[in-house]
């Protein structure tokens, strides 16, 4: 019998040598910590293939008693198969973007930190000197901590990911990941233009398309115009006017008023919606076909963002930040037309609906800081005060 075929038994038949077939060095196996390890010995001689096996073999059992070699799912296990299952599971559920800035932060910030990880300890402990990490290495990079929605979006990707493990068994119970010390965070409201800075803005758009600074600028700035208008007129979100298709989009009449109104099919980050939008978003739209001639009704109505002759704009006119410092961006323009909206007396319930958002976060992001919100009469009352009712005197009995 040749030698690719024997196989010798050591330490009473716990550890293994052989030779593959092909190669002129042998190997060693051992069956330690719950798997088949391997290894080879890179020698030739089997007396000396022997040692070598032995000694790998003492050192790993003595590395699985210190707890240097994993015996369990690691956390970066489970990452791949929260990827696996993510993105299959959601597909056409979830805005790809999203599930691939989930893809982002596991490989960026979570599997560098917890990836060797055992699953068994990822405790609140290693979860808060985690937040530490992230803090600390964002002030050194960037000099500035990471946002809150930044943290709260990567600890909603780990949660996820440890549920991934719990749900195959590797994992016996969800650690607790909530942050300690913390305090209600603060509700500030979103950026928005007030009507008398909208038309501030509008006007200034329109005076750039009268006179470009240069004659080439003429088609973005009546891109730019229209889509000031357009955003204001109809609350959908940047994401989704970029998707937007001629096809997406008719003219129809409101029964209740008369007035032609745009009928949008929006496509965001939460599937399919409808849009009905004001009477300005009409001439807007119009001019976007005049303009641009789709020879396609699949054309994008807007091709570019415009954002930095939005910008430019923007700080021209002084309304690039609001009264607070909050950045003012093309956001800002949905921002608007909930909060017009709702200064008209526009029932929140059917804006939630036509925008594709909740009551709450109106509520909590919107209606908040509007002094529309109050109802004025309910807190102004004023309730008459019952007048003392006097007792008749009595008399003394001798009559005075």
């Amino acid at each position: 019998m040749s030698d690719t075929s024997i196989t010798h038994s050591l330490m009473g038949g716990k550890l293994h040598v052989y030779k593959r077939p092909g190669s002129s060095f042998w190997q060693c196996s051992a069956y330690e910590g719950g798997k088949n390890r391997r290894a080879t010995t890179k020698e030739e001689s089997l007396a000396r293939a022997k040692q070598v096996a032995e000694d790998w073999y003492l050192e790993l059992r003595g590395k699985l008693r210190s707890g240097e070699i994993k015996t369990e799912k690691t956390f970066k296990d489970a990452a791949a198969q929260f990827e696996r299952e993510y993105e299959i599971i959601t597909e056409g559920q979830r805005n790809p973007l999203y599930v691939e800035g989930h893809k982002r932060r596991l490989k960026i910030h979570l599997i560098p930190f917890f990836g060797p990880m055992g699953l068994s300890e990822i405790t609140p402990g290693q979860v808060q000197e985690y937040r530490i990490h992230r803090h600390e290495k964002a002030v050194k990079e960037r000099g500035k901590p990471p946002a809150r929605s930044t943290m709260h979006q990567e600890i909603v990707c780990l949660r996820q990911t440890l549920k991934t493990a719990v749900r195959h068994g590797w994992l016996q119970f969800m650690p607790d990941l909530s942050e300690p010390y913390g305090k209600s965070g603060k509700i500030a409201h979103r950026a928005w233009f007030s009507p008398e800075e909208y038309k501030q803005l509008y006007e200034a758009t329109r005076r750039r398309v009268r006179a470009p600074k240069r004659p080439r600028y003429k088609w973005e700035s009546e891109q730019l115009h229209d889509y000031v208008l357009f955003m204001v007129n109809t609350g959908l979100r940047p994401d989704e006017a970029a998707r937007l298709q001629y096809r997406d989009v008719t003219i129809i009449e409101d029964t209740a008023s008369g007035d032609q109104i745009l009928e949008i099919v929006v496509r965001g980050k939460r599937g399919v919606g409808y849009c009905m939008s004001m009477p300005g978003a009409v001439l807007p739209f119009q001019r976007l076909i005049k303009r641009n001639k789709p020879e396609d009704r699949t054309e994008p109505l807007f091709p570019k963002h415009h954002r930095q002759l939005f910008n430019t704009i923007l700080d021209e006119e002084k309304l690039k930040f609001d009264r607070e410092g909050n950045r003012r961006t093309a956001y800002s323009l949905r921002h608007t037309y909930i909060c017009l909206r709702l200064m008209e007396g526009a029932d929140i319930y059917q804006v939630a609906k036509n925008c594709r958002t909740s009551v709450e976060m109106i509520e909590k992001h919107y209606a908040i800081h509007l002094r529309t919100s109050i109802d004025i009469a309910a807190v102004n009352v004023r309730r008459e005060r019952p007048q003392p009712v006097q007792k008749p005197r009595k008399s003394n009995p001798d009559g005075r």
